[in-house]
């Protein structure tokens, strides 16, 4: 049985003239662990590549996703399966490891694999050399017809990501992302209690879909909150190039927008909103 993405709690109610006990909903948040299966029938090896704090849900699309906006891997075909490790697991744990299964002419250099997380200001490490680091990790030569989206979809998108974020309306604690056409329309929305999980999950779900009409040709990447670096990467690595964040981006995340040509748009709320690259992809209300 699935695991449920929320979590029933009681609690006290307080404010300034008197207090009462209710019912409420919290976004669950447990450890997913991925690993890794490679090598041939005969001498299968394992390895143990990430542990992320995770809502339960679309897990298989993480890992999917992770594996591949960190380079791991290029297409959905070069993996054989993926399942939980049930019988590795506690009753308490269950569905919290991972495996990934590759096919076995995946050849797999570990020591090419830099895996950097910039989770904090202080991290060390320069902008530039960051940008760069991507560069190492994907093939960006992919060449995508240029596309423009009405600044009046742009507008529309976050009440549009509202209405369709269900555990988020009861629980107020998730992030979320959601892919659009150029229309409005939407393709894919996936939430979590990491902003960088929701995407992933979001990603595996397109690069692991069978329906060739879903892809990340000429969408639009609508993200909750803040724009980070690491989200912009993923963003890059996926080739999507109309980023919009409700939130602020950072200024590495607007580097690597210019760098790889994505359109960056932040403080998408209130009826407005910033674009920070790439303007020329928006339409907007002067220049119709």
């Amino acid at each position: 049985m699935a695991k449920s993405a929320v979590y029933p709690v009681k609690i006290t109610k307080v404010n300034e003239s008197n207090f009462q006990l209710a019912d409420d909903l919290l976004a669950v948040e447990e450890p997913l662990e991925i690993r890794i299966g490679y090598g041939n029938k005969a001498d299968r090896k394992q390895k143990n590549i990430s542990v992320t704090m995770r809502t339960p849900g679309h897990d298989f699309e993480l890992a999917l996703g992770f594996l591949f906006t960190e380079g791991m891997i290029e297409k959905v075909e070069q993996i054989s399966q993926i399942k939980y490790c049930t019988e590795l697991n506690s009753q308490k744990n269950n569905e919290n490891i991972v495996r990934v299964e590759l096919q076995e002419n995946v050849i797999m250099d570990f020591s090419n694999i830099q895996r950097n997380f910039y989770t904090t200001s202080s991290c060390g490490v320069c902008g530039k050399a960051s940008i760069d680091a991507i560069k190492t990790v994907c093939n960006l030569t992919t060449i995508q017809p240029e596309f423009t989206v009405k600044d009046e979809v742009i507008l529309s998108l976050p009440q549009k990501l509202s209405a369709l974020q269900n555990v988020f309306e009861h629980t107020g604690g998730l992030h979320a992302c959601a892919l659009f056409e150029t229309n409005g329309n939407i393709v894919l929305l996936r939430e979590d209690v990491g902003r960088h999980n929701a995407l992933d999950k979001l990603i595996g779900a397109v690069v692991g879909s069978k329906n060739e009409e879903i892809s990340f040709n000429n969408k639009v990447l609508l993200l909750s909150g803040r724009a980070s670096f690491e989200l912009i990467q993923k963003a890059a690595i996926a080739q999507i190039k109309i980023v919009c964040a409700v939130g602020a981006p950072s200024s590495l995340a607007v580097q690597t927008a210019n760098e790889f040509g994505i359109t960056l748009i932040g403080f998408l709320r209130d009826n407005r909103f910033n674009i920070y690259s790439e303007a020329q992809r928006i339409q907007l209300l002067n220049n119709k």
